[in-house]
């Protein structure tokens, strides 16, 4: 749709700070967003006319509740937004309808009771009503085979069209220099002395422009633009279809809420007198794409749809029949069948990219008109501040690895999620596609002994052994969803690390190198501990952003003068090298950073006999006086060269042994052999998660997030205030203290049923009612013999002995703060 007041009014500019690429609802609804902020330079190109990619198609259904807190909290600040917008004088067509989700299996109605404990969580209106209830809110459907429904008031629709344009108004209002038909056909970069590029120019068809900052909202096309600056963006364009049918009810005051029948697969909204009704199939149909080739999206594919699919269609129509009969009697207006973008997770790609200036908001997977508005927020205080301001990780484009550089693992994961996009959202759901892709040295022996493989960023990781199951341990399964994906090894692993040891395959951990003259400078600055220790010290700290929030959590070790190795979670790898890069660039410091996650295995021998089990195999002393805690020593396990490092995240005495990849195999099969005398089993990561709830021991991206602190967190022991130089974020923490310290921080709780195991996001809830936080991870302490979850709790209600319940699936659980630390909280076995 072109906007009749940006088309040939005015010759491009030579520069511009910003320049947002992309004319539908994401870059209408950045550039929007970064006028409020005040950003004045602004420019926003379209290929074609406004609206004319995905936007135009889209079916417009706002539902504002999702699994993720910071995803509700944007999908509900669009519905807002649009209810804003809704009251100038140029409205989005925003209804405020009302939205049903049916359940229509007894494991939907228990996502459905979750779900509204999630809103609770949210200070969102949900209400879980009857099938006759949800038959009186929306007549046309056939109630057979329902159990229940959720009710949310706050959805919607709009017109994604007019939406864009309404966003687009309120942007030129700001200064925003819109110029369509503009295509973009090269960006230029200048290199940085690190080696990284940073974006400098944007080429059109209509001449060049100068910039700071190039936003990426290509939609479909967004792939390919970012490969004119080297950037992978793993988006799959998919069609997805929906039709219309022709009027047969007469209009009312009060529309028909929107319905989602997910057991179905189906939803429907109203569409003037008739109704919009599509879905999401199981055998999905990618398009412009193939397993040996990126996307291809035609160059004049603009404000055009695919040739309807019937056949495809046919499985969703009958489903509809089922729910809302009418739709076999009335006639079809139109079958809509537009390409949409996906990811490989159905969730956003959002953030700054490798590539200095370069932002990316696109992949919305149909479900990007809920989130538009909250994505432009982001976006821009993103751009402006360096900060998205929300807990953003699962959307951050840098979740992505090397792996999905690759077009057939992008295609497959895609495909998959898309066709499993309406599945209930059990816990420690598995990908099955694309694996085996990335593996240990020592994976074919986790084969051989009956390896149950998680997978993680592409890794293979074993989450417990079936050779250690036992029937005796049975008893202990946690109730209801926590027991679906779990095993009595899982039991035994946890207590043979107690009692005895257990070797772990740790590999796929994340690890980073920073050399050069200035690599201890540049950790000093960014880390809030003390990292430039002794050669062979090892540090645990918190990388900080410059409101004093966690933007990663790792153990650094000096290697060397100049010589320093970082290691993080599986999957964090990419974000804390990028990060570190961008800190880097920014203090012209003179560093090499650099991923070495696949130049060395890393296992982990932990437990009270693992001294003894280790000591026989290498020359080093093990004794604390000759290795003590948080040291590192380069030194030989039998035959192989290894690095020996003395820490844990089970909280249990014993080492990380790291060495070169070649090697690995060996020393699995060295460590194994010396262990199995000991009683020691070989065990998996899951073991881990129930042994470091014990401890106390927190996870980033879920524990810890750019919305904590470190002193909120439980985390004040590792700042540093006083350190030569300070480091970023101190300014903030030292004011917040000065302010009164935090008003929350992190409360371990134990639930009074044992059986009772949380899952995560569940609303925590004190004595007189309040519902005062929300559960960020949780499990079963096999020692401590416990029901463990952790939660932000405000200061008066964090203190031990408090009660406090929680809601599992719509039951209130009870229970009480416990101690910060419920295992060895002397830690004298850690440093024994």
């Amino acid at each position: 749709m072109a906007d009749p007041e940006v088309l040939g009014k005015s010759e491009l500019p030579a520069a511009a700070r910003i320049v947002v690429i992309g004319g539908g609802v994401g870059g209408a609804s950045v550039a929007y967003h970064l006028a409020e902020l005040g950003e004045r330079d602004v420019v926003l190109l379209e290929r074609a006319d406004l609206t004319s990619g995905s936007t135009f198609h889209s079916a417009g259904l706002v539902g504002i509740l999702r699994a993720d807190p910071t995803l509700t909290r944007m999908n509900r600040y669009s519905a807002e937004l649009y209810a804003k917008l809704q009251l100038t004088e140029h409205p989005p067509g925003w209804i405020p309808s009302g939205g049903l989700k049916l359940a229509s299996s007894p494991e939907r109605l228990a996502e459905i009771r979750r779900q509204a404990s999630w809103a609770r969580t949210s200070g969102l209106d949900l209400d879980l009503i009857s099938a006759e209830e949800a038959h009186r809110l929306f007549p046309l459907m056939d109630t057979g085979g329902v159990l229940g429904a959720a009710w949310l008031p706050a959805d919607g629709y709009v017109d994604p069209s007019q939406l864009c344009l309404s966003l687009i108004h309120g942007a030129r209002a700001g200064g925003v220099r819109v110029h369509t038909r503009t295509t973009v056909t090269a960006l230029e970069t200048t290199p940085t002395m690190h080696g990284q590029q940073r974006v400098s120019k944007v080429r059109t068809d209509r001449g060049e422009i100068a910039c700071e900052i190039v936003v990426d909202c290509g939609g479909m096309f967004a792939a390919e633009i970012a490969r004119m600056v080297g950037v992978r963006v793993p988006i799959i364009p998919i069609a997805h279809q929906y039709l219309v049918t022709e009027g047969f009810r007469e209009r009312t005051e009060q529309p028909l809420p929107t319905l989602r029948d997910p057991d179905n697969l189906v939803y429907w909204r109203q569409e003037v007198d008739g109704l919009l009704m599509g879905g999401y199939e199981r055998d999905p149909a990618p398009w412009s794409v193939s397993a040996s080739r990126v996307d291809a999206v035609p160059a004049d594919f603009n404000g055009r749809l695919l040739p309807p699919d019937w056949p495809r269609f046919e499985s969703i129509a009958e489903n509809s029949r089922i729910r809302v009969p009418i739709t076999t009697e009335v006639g079809i207006r139109t079958l809509v069948n537009g390409p949409e973008a996906f990811t490989p997770d159905n969730e956003f790609c959002l953030g700054e990219s490798e590539v200095g200036g370069f932002f990316v908001a696109a992949g919305f997977c149909a479900h990007g008109i809920a989130g538009a508005g909250g994505i432009g927020k982001v976006m821009a205080e993103w751009i402006v501040s360096g900060d998205p301001g929300l807990d953003v990780w699962h959307m951050d484009l840098r979740r992505f690895g090397a792996a999905y550089d690759s077009p057939s693992f992008a295609l497959a994961r895609a495909v998959e999620s898309y066709s499993t996009y309406y599945d209930v959202a059990y816990p420690n759901r598995e990908r099955t596609t694309g694996r085996p892709l990335r593996t240990s040295p020592a994976y074919g022996w986790h084969a051989e002994h009956g390896a149950e493989f998680g997978e993680k960023a592409g890794w293979e990781r074993v989450n417990w052994y079936r050779s250690n199951e036992s029937a005796d341990l049975e008893s202990l399964r946690p109730a209801g969803w926590a027991g679906r994906s779990w095993s009595s090894a899982i039991v035994a692993e946890h207590r043979a690390t107690r009692e005895r040891a257990a070797l772990f395959d740790e590999t796929s951990f994340a690890k980073i190198s920073i050399t050069g003259p200035d690599a201890a400078d540049l950790l000093e600055w960014v880390c809030d501990n003390r990292v430039a220790r002794a050669i062979g010290g090892v540090t645990y700290t918190q990388l900080l952003t410059a409101s004093g929030g966690i933007e990663a959590d790792v153990t650094v070790a000096r290697l060397g003068f100049d010589e320093f190795l970082l290691v993080t979670g599986t999957a964090f790898g990419l974000h804390e090298m990028s990060w570190l890069r961008r800190q880097a660039q920014a203090r012209a410091a003179d560093v090499r950073i650099t991923d070495v996650t696949g130049q060395y295995v890393c296992f982990g021998l932990f437990g009270p006999r693992a001294r003894d089990i280790l000591g026989p195999l290498t020359p080093v002393d093990l004794s604390n006086a000759g290795l003590p805690f948080m040291t590192s020593q380069w030194t030989t396990i039998g035959d192989v060269p290894v690095r020996i490092a003395r820490l844990t995240f089970v909280g249990e005495f014993g080492w990380e042994i790291y060495a070169s990849t070649e090697y690995g195999a060996t020393l699995w099969n060295l460590l194994w052999a010396a262990g199995v005398p000991h009683g020691m089993l070989a065990a998996g990561y899951r073991a881990i998660d129930s042994l470091r709830l014990e401890k106390g021991y927190r996870v980033w991206a879920a524990d810890l997030t750019g919305e904590t602190t470190p002193d909120e967190a439980g985390l004040s022991f590792c700042v540093k205030p006083g350190k030569p130089g300070g480091f970023l974020g101190a300014e903030a923490l030292l004011a917040a203290r000065a302010a009164g310290g935090p008003t929350r921080r992190l409360a371990c709780l134990t639930l009074t049923d044992p059986q009772a195991v949380a899952i995560g996001s569940e609303p925590v809830r004190v004595a007189d009612g309040r519902v005062v936080g929300r559960i960020t991870s949780a499990g079963y302490g096999y020692t401590v013999g416990a029901s463990i979850a952790y939660a932000y709790l405000p200061i008066a209600d964090a203190k031990p002995g408090t009660p406090i319940e929680v809601d599992l699936f719509g039951t209130w659980v009870s229970g009480v703060v416990a101690d910060d630390v419920l295992y060895d909280p002397t830690n004298s076995r850690v440093r024994a």
